[in-house]
């Protein structure tokens, strides 16, 4: 008779603990989603065309990851954000892309600095990130 009662006990324990330990995957799954889910970059789609980016003002938070998915229409454009020293040719057909994480607030100018023909000089943008 005791020895079933041990039995028993062992037994109820041993289940209480499975319980907890699949409690506690399921608590860290859970978290490890949220984490993950968190920390996804935003992608932002940029246009490139004569005399134009589409959109031309971009804003984000401080610490945001981003992927900027640049794409040229017409020609071989370039892109330029010198306060974060990031440059690349934008070819028409391909999407290039550059990922950026800025640490400092502020309104950031970007700007094609391949010659485009005349209109060229205003061809520019603004990432304004915010705090």
């Amino acid at each position: 008779m005791m020895q079933s009662r041990r039995s028993l006990l062992l037994g109820a324990c041993a289940g209480v603990g499975v319980v907890l330990c699949g409690s506690m995957l399921s608590i860290h799954a859970a978290t490890q989603a949220k984490d993950e889910t968190k920390a996804k970059p935003r992608v932002i789609k940029i246009e490139a065309r004569k005399f134009i980016y589409t959109p031309n003002e971009i804003t984000i938070k401080q610490g945001e990851q981003i992927i900027l998915e640049l794409t040229a229409l017409d020609f071989v454009h370039g892109f330029s954000l010198p306060d974060f020293k990031m440059r690349t040719d934008i070819m028409p057909g391909k999407v290039t892309t550059l990922v950026l994480t800025p640490t400092d607030v502020g309104r950031f100018t970007f700007l094609c600095d391949n010659f485009c023909g005349d209109g060229h000089e205003t061809m520019n943008g603004s990432i304004i990130v915010e705090a």
